[in-house]
């Protein structure tokens, strides 16, 4: 008898132990998930406009946004013409995405192409037999009139043809919108990104969803191809270390106080690192099997400036006249730098990233990559063409 009340008390014991331990873990876990909160918490107090990971004016759009749905009638979003309309249909985009379990960044794909194509209104004509939201044709197997004038039907065809994309999460948001939408104007989805980040940012949590986060393969938006977390202008120097050519070096942030265009045209150049250079080369589809349409040091700036929506001349030597002229102890993410050659003739040009970095075409046998500006080598001429 007593060896069973001692084998009784034994079990009561183990059990006793057990609990404590599940407690100290459920204690542990509740903790980690109050620090986690105001960490949160605090990134959002320190960050313009509440929205950690966005530049200051993606980040007051989407605060608008948000304030229109929540249902304040008089509110003006930047880029939206007729939020009332436009935001109802950009829910649908948002809501059928979640429904079809695409990423948060499909979605921006998505509004960024709506935008794009039909200003976010649902229209019943456009080119030739184009219609809806994203201007899909019935004559090129999209569905009938009647299918695509349907929010819902459209933006799910649209969804459909993007997750059959093999790595379409990797590309740049123009690149996945220009696949799926084969586009006259390929490069015109770029300048919507961010009001289709704004957009997707105040929507989801209204869905139960989550908002735009990490590409996934690459560095998040709050610490790669995207604006930094309450990041400054980049001008301080920072050692990334080493990293192999045509790569991003870890934990590079796009900085989040550089004006709109540049920081459109620094992430269309960094989304073509590791394409090979080709002197001469249009820069028109640096990804594909067409020598003469990669890049080479000039055409990528064009080609980036083009995309964020700013005319530049084609060679270096034109090209120290478009914008003006600052001191090279003054250089800013987006400017260009000349070096080799002369001031007036310089034979090489780079784009100034921040913190110290450049992206560049170098020279044949070579790719698209990030260095430390130190590698140009004397800087002969440092031009601004935005600010």
């Amino acid at each position: 008898m007593k060896k069973k009340f001692k084998g009784w008390l034994a079990g009561v014991a183990g059990l006793l132990g057990l609990a404590l331990v599940l407690l100290a873990a459920v204690g542990a876990h509740v903790a980690g998930l109050g620090q986690s909160e105001a960490e949160a918490a605090a990134a959002a107090a320190s960050c313009p406009g509440g929205q950690p990971g966005l530049d200051p004016d993606t980040a007051e759009t989407a605060r608008k946004v948000e304030e229109m749905l929540a249902g304040s009638g008089d509110v003006n979003v930047p880029g939206l013409s007729e939020p009332k309309k436009q935001i109802p249909n950009a829910k649908v985009i948002v809501a059928t995405g979640v429904q079809k379990r695409v990423p948060a960044r499909g979605q921006v794909v998505a509004l960024a192409t709506a935008l794009q194509e039909s200003t976010l209104i649902n229209l019943d004509h456009g080119d030739r037999d184009s219609l809806g939201l994203f201007q899909q044709r019935p004559s090129q197997g999209w569905g009938t009139r009647e299918q695509l004038m349907d929010p819902v039907y459209s933006s799910g065809k649209f969804y459909d043809r993007l997750v059959k994309l093999k790595d379409w999460e990797q590309m740049p948001v123009t690149v996945a919108a220009q696949k799926v939408q084969r586009s006259g104007f390929p490069d015109a989805y770029a300048k919507h990104e961010p009001l289709a980040t704004a957009l997707q940012q105040a929507i989801a949590p209204t869905l139960g969803a989550t908002p735009i986060g990490p590409m996934p393969g690459q560095p998040s938006r709050r610490g790669g191809v995207g604006t930094g977390e309450c990041a400054g202008p980049g001008s301080g120097n920072v050692d990334f270390g080493q990293f192999p050519p045509g790569s991003l070096p870890e934990g590079y942030q796009l900085p989040a106080a550089a004006p709109m265009q540049v920081q459109t045209a620094i992430r269309w150049a960094l989304g073509q690192l590791g394409t090979m250079y080709q002197w001469g080369g249009s820069c028109t589809n640096p990804h594909g099997s067409d020598p003469s349409e990669r890049c080479d040091c000039s055409s990528l700036m064009q080609r980036a400036y083009g995309v964020a929506g700013k005319e530049i001349t084609r060679t270096t030597y034109t090209q120290i006249r478009d914008g003006h002229v600052v001191p090279t102890s003054a250089i800013q993410p987006g400017d260009l730098l000349f070096a080799v050659g002369s001031a007036s003739r310089p034979e090489h040009v780079a784009m100034a990233i921040g913190y110290g970095y450049v992206v560049h075409a170098p020279k044949p046998g070579r790719v698209v990559e990030v260095v430390k500006q130190a590698n140009l080598g004397p800087i002969l001429l440092v031009v601004r063409v935005i600010g």
